[in-house]
């Protein structure tokens, strides 16, 4: 399948007849992967199709292939590309990045001065935000609003984000600053993550054991530190 099949575009209010299944199909990938998501309505994803808020995405045969969402935090000052989800039988043709890429759009066209950011458990969306210029950072550098961390809740890993007084967890964090004009080096990262995979998985195997026992002096730094030597 073709990525030329499909039509990404941002959201209009008619396509609001989409947000069950959009909303149901968020629900079932996240059980798939075994994580969780902040759960959303069907009334909520209407609201970011009126609001010009979302970028969905269709197969020429007219069928929802796929979606994403913009959501602020911290009066403006933080956006998220929230809920990204690709129709199981649309899958690996491109079409995640398709999606990513037209929302960081979107986004940056609405919030110029925004910092966008991500949470994942994921090789592939790693690859996606390095490309777009999000670099890996402490939790810390995320914004702090308490509703945004709420939609943790209902992820498997909320006791270990709890534990960890919310400063470390499973998923990895990314920013994109746009005041940085180092974005050259998010490319160079994620170029590196393409050649070396099976670095990427014992990072992630290094932080899973780091996560779960008690947090050792520095650790976080430590961790990002290691992530940056794996890949060097």
């Amino acid at each position: 399948m073709d990525i030329n099949e499909f039509i990404v575009q941002v959201a209009l209010p008619e396509h609001r007849v989409f947000a069950e299944e959009i909303v149901t199909e968020m629900a079932e990938s996240a059980k798939a992967r075994g994580t969780g998501i902040a759960k959303r309505s069907p009334e909520y994803i209407s609201d970011k199709m009126q609001e010009g808020k979302s970028v969905i995405a269709f197969h020429k045969d007219g069928s929802w292939a796929g979606f994403c969402y913009i959501e602020t935090w911290s009066h403006g000052q933080f956006v998220a590309n929230s809920g990204l989800v690709v129709s199981p039988k649309y899958r690996k043709a491109g079409l995640a990045k398709a999606i990513k890429n037209e929302i960081f759009g979107l986004s940056r066209k609405l919030y110029p001065k925004a910092k966008i950011f991500g949470l994942t458990t994921g090789l592939a969306v790693m690859k996606i935000n390095s490309d777009l210029g999000y670099e890996p950072v402490t939790y810390s550098e995320l914004t702090q609003d308490e509703e945004f961390w709420k939609g943790c809740q209902s992820c498997v890993n909320f006791e270990i984000l709890k534990m960890k007084e919310r400063k470390n967890c499973m998923c990895t964090a990314m920013l994109y600053d746009p005041a940085e004009k180092k974005h050259e080096v998010a490319k160079q990262f994620a170029e590196e993550l393409q050649k070396k995979p099976k670095l990427y998985e014992r990072f992630r195997r290094i932080k899973q054991r780091l996560v779960v026992k008690p947090k050792p002096k520095n650790g976080l730094k430590a961790l990002l530190f290691l992530f940056t030597f794996l890949f060097k």
